[in-house]
């Protein structure tokens, strides 16, 4: 049996004694993971130059900063625990050279916090959960959490339109039997439909939600920009603005979910190319395209629902010249322009320019597997 762990995301309904509690939670959160990371700095540039003193230094923790701002005592202990452990965590991540250094969070950050299950202080009930601090919620749980789904922790969250979720992880045990690779295929990344499968040829035909509503977008920010900040007409316009961006967020999940969920169920194996997206948006300049895709999110989909039947995600090397080379008969070009849609090689082989890279990036990762 395997441990695997799974995320529900509901919405929820809190009072306004407790939508006023999850922001005060909010900024908590915050203010600790800012003030721990202002005191690491600090801490490294008094003992920069002494490597075992530094070695020897403590951070403080939560608790301690509670003597100090005794108003942290009135939010969830577990919520500030967990902005220390997301501060370690990015630190480790930073010497990894995983990502950069960490940053300090801003108010325009995503506002979410999370918390865990200690002593049955987390609890789903008939349209109602509870969380630390905040008693009974109102949830509205649109699908059940399955048998032997057990409650690790919560994240609670905001978005810009004020609307509260909450995403519950949940462990559980699955017997995960690995399938034979029988049925397989190579997806290669297009820029304008998603991808293209090496089975048909066809395009996924992303409706690029971003681009359907940039001229509406740009229209609301436009009016956004003229009204005085802090206003209650600024306030409504940044509202509207705002719900614009849920709904090309909430468009773009649901067409990705349904895509990996097709292909997971379908295929025993997919093979992906192994792509650097934020270096590809730079480079070409394609940034706003790049990111209405999202193909990291779609990526991210795939491997799970993949994982959790036990078939395979492949991604082979970026730099395999998947867009070069010849499907039939092997032969690599040493020059194809982006402008050159279709692929022609000596040998007579004719065929659309991405439809011949999906073909060999699936060739690539059958040569893999054996």
């Amino acid at each position: 049996m395997t441990k695997l762990n799974k995320a529900y995301k509901f919405r929820i309904y809190p009072t306004r004694e407790q939508a006023s509690l999850i922001r005060r939670t909010f900024g908590c959160v915050r203010f600790v993971y800012n003030k721990m990371l202002d005191d690491r700095k600090k801490t490294y540039e008094k003992y920069k130059d002494d490597k075992e003193t530094l070695k020897m230094q403590k951070f403080p923790t939560p608790a301690q900063y509670k003597k100090e701002f005794e108003w942290l005592k009135e939010v969830d202990s577990l919520a500030l625990a967990n902005a220390q452990i997301n501060l370690q965590k990015a630190y480790q991540n930073f010497f990894a050279k995983k990502a950069d250094f960490p940053t300090f969070k801003s108010r325009k950050s995503r506002q979410s916090y999370s918390t865990n299950v200690v002593n049955g202080n987390i609890e789903l009930i008939d349209g109602l959960i509870k969380l630390p601090k905040l008693k009974w919620i109102k949830i509205k749980q649109h699908r059940p959490i399955p048998d032997g789904h057990k409650i690790k922790a919560c994240t609670i969250s905001m978005t810009k339109t004020g609307k509260f979720f909450v995403s519950i992880l949940t462990e559980y045990e699955k017997k995960i039997v690995e399938q034979p690779a029988h049925l397989l295929i190579g997806l290669d990344f297009v820029m304008n439909g998603l991808f293209v499968d090496s089975e048909t040829g066809k395009k996924a035909n992303y409706p690029r939600f971003y681009r359907q509503m940039v001229e509406k977008l740009a229209k609301e920010s436009r009016i956004l920009a003229r009204r005085t900040k802090g206003s209650s007409r600024w306030h409504q316009q940044r509202l509207k603005v705002a719900k614009i961006h849920d709904k090309i967020a909430n468009q773009r999940k649901d067409f990705l979910h349904k895509q990996s969920y097709r292909l997971a169920n379908q295929y025993d194996c997919v093979i992906i190319e192994d792509l650097d997206m934020k270096g590809m948006s730079q480079a070409l300049k394609f940034g706003k395209s790049v990111a209405d895709n999202a193909w990291g999110r779609f990526t991210s989909y795939l491997e799970y629902k993949l994982k959790e039947q036990g078939k395979k995600l492949i991604k082979i090397d970026k730099w395999f010249p998947s867009s070069k080379t010849c499907s039939n008969c092997g032969q690599i070009k040493e020059e194809l322009p982006l402008s050159d849609r279709v692929f022609d090689c000596h040998c007579g082989f004719s065929s659309d320019r991405d439809w011949n890279a999906s073909i060999n990036i699936k060739n690539e990762g059958i040569r893999k597997l054996t």
